[in-house]
């Protein structure tokens, strides 16, 4: 038995660590076999009736454990029964959409991208975590997580949702109440603020334009929410487009779209609860990432036609 407790190998040794895999159902005696093939303890045998005395047959949490030779299979049984998995870093880039998150999480064998989107939709799973929205879209908070290897997809959404509520703090809530806007709404603009800039400095110039055109009853005209709602989009935003029948095109209905069409970051939930104090209506691209902003028709057409026309017109020409 002494023979059997002790390492495969001795530290100074510095063997080289191995990832090793439990499934989800393994019986012990799999565990105990798989750590012998591998060389990470010296008897199946002894490590089975190591785990018995700890009644670990039940014990053993599945997924991908970093092991070494060096370890004493009394320190191995500790890890396995402990839970110490291996985490991974996924990182959710702001701006993403739920189907977009799915195949980040199922690219990194995380979790599986069906199951995840299935419950993304599931109203009364979505009501269980205190939101009363048709989707989770908006409230998958986009951030570097550390998670295990394979993860239920129930947990990865409640560990995203669960620091979206962390971001918006109570103060935050306070604000959305003193400018009259549910959380729904503000993650709902602040989507199209995302996806309308990835300058941080302009957000909240981005956000008065829009918050301008809600208070005059003037229709977004937001091209990243007629992209959302469209069936199948080619690459290319097309004249036809800004007349589909979505209720996201933002060129047909006046107001917020029903909700987010995207994972908003901080800095855009800010700009959306301290919009910047300005008169501008419009602000059209500059080509180089930024944007003109003007408080008239007139000023906004003169930038389109320096901004667009102009810049396309000394462009080679293609057939794109």
């Amino acid at each position: 038995m002494k023979w059997a407790e002790a390492p495969v190998v001795s530290e100074v040794e510095h063997p080289p660590s191995k990832v090793i895999v439990i499934p989800e159902g393994a019986t012990f005696q799999k565990v105990a076999s798989a750590l012998e093939r591998e060389r990470l303890i010296k008897s199946r045998s002894a490590f089975v009736l190591l785990g018995k005395t700890q009644e670990a047959e039940r014990k053993i949490h599945p997924g991908e454990y970093e092991l070494h030779a060096a370890m004493a299979p009394a320190d191995i049984l500790a890890k396995l029964l402990a839970g110490r998995v291996v985490l991974h870093s996924i990182t959710i880039p702001e701006g993403y959409t739920m189907a977009q998150i799915a195949d980040v999480l199922a690219q990194q064998q995380i979790t599986g991208r069906d199951e995840f989107l299935r419950l993304a939709k599931d109203k009364v799973f979505i009501k269980a975590l205190g939101i009363s929205a048709e989707t989770l879209e908006g409230y998958l908070y986009p951030d570097t997580y550390r998670f295990p290897r394979p993860m239920a997809a129930k947990d990865v959404i409640r560990a995203m949702v669960e620091q979206l509520n962390q971001v918006f703090s109570a103060e935050w809530q306070a604000r959305a109440n003193d400018i009259h806007m549910t959380k729904h709404e503000v993650l709902t603009l602040a989507s199209v603020i995302e996806k309308e800039t990835g300058v941080g400095d302009e957000r909240p110039q981005i956000s008065s334009v829009f918050h301008n055109r809600l208070k005059k009853r003037i229709p977004l005209q937001s091209d990243p929410t007629v992209i959302y709602g469209l069936p199948d989009f080619d690459g290319n935003l097309h004249k036809k487009d800004l007349s589909h029948p979505s209720p996201y095109n933002t060129y047909r209905w006046a107001g917020l779209p029903p909700g987010p069409i995207a994972s908003p970051g901080a800095q855009s939930i800010k700009a959306t609860l301290y919009p910047a104090a300005s008169s501008y209506l419009y602000f059209v691209s500059k080509n180089d990432g930024t944007h003109q902003f003007s408080a008239t028709l007139v000023e906004h057409n003169k930038a389109v036609e320096k901004y667009q026309k102009q810049f396309f017109s000394r462009q080679p020409r293609t057939r794109t």
